[in-house]
């Protein structure tokens, strides 16, 4: 069968006609007659007919003209976007260098180091002195006061109690250490040995052979986002501000002369968290052999973990294999640390793409608007390198740019089309590379896509380096897929009527969908909303909402992550107006419960029909497209009404009737219970969505919503009893 060519615009010859006449009132006040009679209308309906024409015409325009369409317009495809991951590498025998740009795979999928790690034979634990209330009695109370006695305060000193929580993805992958609740606002990483030393002279070669080594920590951060009070207002366009200062020290033994532990400050080599605010890897410089690294331990057994000491580890198995302590805190004004999610040493970052070999790309003719092409896509923009041969042997870099619109006549400017792996050069503006200049790509990556988004544990396979295993701790992300042609020819009328500036709230709400990057599923706009005190007068205030794609934790309400709210900032602080305040929040989510009760026709399954209605229950109120009641996900500030949901109940087949009104309910945080809608009737705050938390579909009279379903044990109260299993 022949594939039908998709409708570029299904407008119809009525459809048209009565187009044209509504716009009448606006153009001519004074034409009030609007019968087909009317010559002028006559007139109208002859244009509405060659339009008709037109556009069956326009919808044969093959795929291969729209995508040149495209060209011709400057409007290319969004490219795909690389998936980036942390990699945290172990070896049991001597250090193993990993250089930068080693290929790493999950299967199929490669990825590629951006930084150099040498894996030491050591391990990272993460910890943190969370705060803790008094103990009152038993072994915990008798354990603190001893440390108490031992610490010896003063009178201006009082105890603060901790726990020390770490962090064991294995163990516990849920577990979070906010640093903000520490009793000293550090975080603390345990270097250890792959087992625990035989004795103090193996401990001590052990740290030994570490001085003046470079040791690669890696930190990720808990980017979870719980709701709009948690994020501020974009910085604006230009020079990010400057990361806060972070010290970090490494113990040392043994103890100073006034019995407390000592440490010492460390040199940072890099530093991609930029000051422990986002997820990245430090990379530190051990001090010489004669500070030596250790594990303080005091004269006095109580006091381990008090005062300066690092934080007790109960684990004693753990405790033997410490070869010393880092730590990282920041100084009393400054802000605190986020909330860290995994630490661990011999770290790097990884990138879903391929480096490629420097290619000559052809010669210069002089002429404007010159295009060459590259040989792999897509191109990952910020990794290019173009240089132009303008002297005999020297090559000159050109700045990739946007447009021409700001470039002068000898601006070394050009214009890359990621997707196409195509460059360009200046027309009137920016210089041309003239008749035999040599043009190259020094260097450049190509890749991406959503197979890039791999989880974790999923790279296991380093090329070409033996004697070291690496994996992720955690999940890949921001993998993207390359736009698709419908989508890049849906964009052409509002690129042509924004040309990337923000000025209406419909340029806002597209721009924002278009970031790079980050897989955006939907956004809306609230104009005069100021978040911090839910006002819809403000003026001067937009605020852009934002939904992720897709999000596993939370598949009925999808929350975006701080790295692409940043993203999201980013993208319109440079396009927005000086004079506007721009927020960009996640969705602020109503808990909602439903039940429905149904009766199925003669001949249907009954759970099936249940199956469907709940399904199509869901569907309607989700909050992202394809679903919702118009396509576009739940509306902002629409109220939930029952009488709604029973129209999508009954358009079920196999649905003879709802045997009671849909049953809407609302979740009371005060009361922690569910308590009914008046009238079934939930109303929403314009800056509000609605998520499905429950919903019962049940064979008769509806339920309570909220209400769960329980078996049917004729009075009987069950009382869980454990049975032997038989084995063979």
């Amino acid at each position: 069968m022949s594939l039908r060519a998709p409708i570029l615009d299904d407008r119809s010859f009525v459809q048209l006609r009565d187009e044209l006449l509504r716009m009448i009132p606006i153009y001519s006040k004074e034409w009030t007659d609007h019968n087909a009679s009317d010559p002028g209308v006559t007139l109208l309906e002859l244009f509405a007919f060659l339009g008709e024409n037109l556009l069956f015409r326009f919808n044969q325009i093959p795929e291969a003209t729209r995508a040149a369409y495209l060209e011709l317009l400057r409007i290319p495809l969004h490219a795909a976007q690389p998936a980036t991951a942390l990699l945290a590498c172990t070896t049991d025998g001597a250090p193993v260098l990993v250089s930068k740009g080693t290929a790493a795979r999950a299967k199929k999928i490669v990825f590629e180091t951006t930084t150099e790690v040498t894996a030491h034979p050591v391990d990272g634990l993460g910890a943190a002195r969370v705060q803790s209330p008094v103990p009152s009695d038993g072994d915990r109370a008798d354990f603190a006061r001893r440390s108490v006695d031992a610490a010896e305060l003063s009178s201006g000193e009082q105890p603060a109690y901790y726990e020390t929580r770490t962090l064991d993805l294995a163990q516990r992958p849920d577990e979070v250490l906010d640093v903000a609740r520490t009793v000293d606002g550090m975080l603390w990483v345990a270097v250890l040995a792959p087992k625990a030393p035989a004795d103090d002279l193996e401990r001590r070669a052990l740290a030994d052979a570490l001085a003046e080594q470079w040791l690669n920590v890696g930190v990720a951060f808990d980017q979870r986002v719980a709701s709009m009070s948690d994020v501020d207002a974009c910085p604006g366009a230009g020079d990010e501000a400057r990361p806060p200062e972070t010290i970090w020290e490494v113990s040392l033994e043994p103890l100073g002369p006034d019995g407390r532990p000592r440490y010492v400050a460390l040199a940072e080599r890099g530093d991609t968290t930029r000051g422990l605010t986002t997820t990245g890897v430090v990379r530190l410089e051990l001090p010489r052999a004669d500070r030596t690294i250790g594990v303080p331990e005091p004269d006095d057994a109580d006091l381990f973990g008090a005062r300066d000491f690092p934080p007790f580890l109960e684990d004693d198995e753990l405790s033997e294999r410490v070869l010393f302590w880092l730590r990282a805190y920041r100084r009393a004004d400054g802000p605190h640390l986020a909330r860290v999610r995994w630490v661990g040493l011999n770290a790097t970052e990884v990138v879903q793409a391929r480096t490629a070999e420097p290619e000559l790309l052809g010669t210069g003719n002089g002429q404007p608007d010159q295009r060459f092409e590259l040989v792999h896509r897509p191109v990952l923009p910020s990794s290019l390198v173009v240089e132009v041969e303008e002297r005999r042997g020297h090559f000159v870099a050109y700045e990739r740019v946007d447009g021409f619109w700001a470039s002068t006549e000898l601006d070394r400017h050009y214009v890359l089309d990621p997707e196409a792996g195509a460059i360009r050069f200046g027309r009137d503006r920016g210089r041309a590379p003239q008749i035999g200049e040599r043009i190259r790509a020094a260097t450049y990556r190509y890749g991406g896509g959503t197979a890039g988004n791999v989880p974790a544990k999923a790279i296991d396979r380093l090329d070409g380096v033996g004697g070291v295993e690496c994996t992720n701790p955690l999940r890949a992300i921001n993998g993207t897929d390359t736009e698709n042609l419908e989508s890049g020819l849906a964009r052409i009328p509002g690129e042509l009527r924004r040309r990337d500036r923000l000025v209406t709230e419909g340029d806002a709400k597209e721009l924002a969908a278009m970031t790079p990057g980050v897989a955006i599923g939907r956004t809306e706009v609230l104009a005069n909303f100021y978040p911090p005190t839910r006002t819809l007068q403000a003026a001067g205030v937009v605020s852009v909402v934002v939904w992720p794609a897709v999000d596993p934790a939370h598949p009925a309400a999808p929350m975006p992550d701080r790295p692409t709210l940043d993203a999201v900032c980013r993208w319109l602080d440079e396009r927005r107006l000086v004079t506007t305040e721009l927020w960009v929040i996640p969705p602020t989510y109503r808990r909602i419960a439903v039940a429905v009760g149904l009766e199925a026709k003669p001949g249907y399954g009954v759970d099936a029909v249940r199956n469907w209605v709940e399904l199509v229950v869901r569907q309607y109120l989700a909050p992202l497209p394809p679903y919702g009641p118009e396509g576009d996900g739940w509306p902002l500030g629409r109220a939930v009404m029952g009488r709604e949901l029973e129209a999508a109940a009954l358009q079920v087949e196999g649905v003879r009737f709802l045997t009671d009104d849909v049953r809407v309910a609302t979740y009371d945080d005060a009361s922690a219970s569910w308590v009914r809608a008046s009238a079934d009737i939930v109303e929403l705050l314009p800056w509000e969505v609605a998520e499905l938390a429950e919903i019962t579909v049940v064979d008769g009279p509806p339920l309570d919503p909220g209400e769960a379903i329980a078996p049917d044990l004729e009075g009987r109260v069950p009382v869980p009893i454990p049975v032997l299993v038989d084995e063979c």
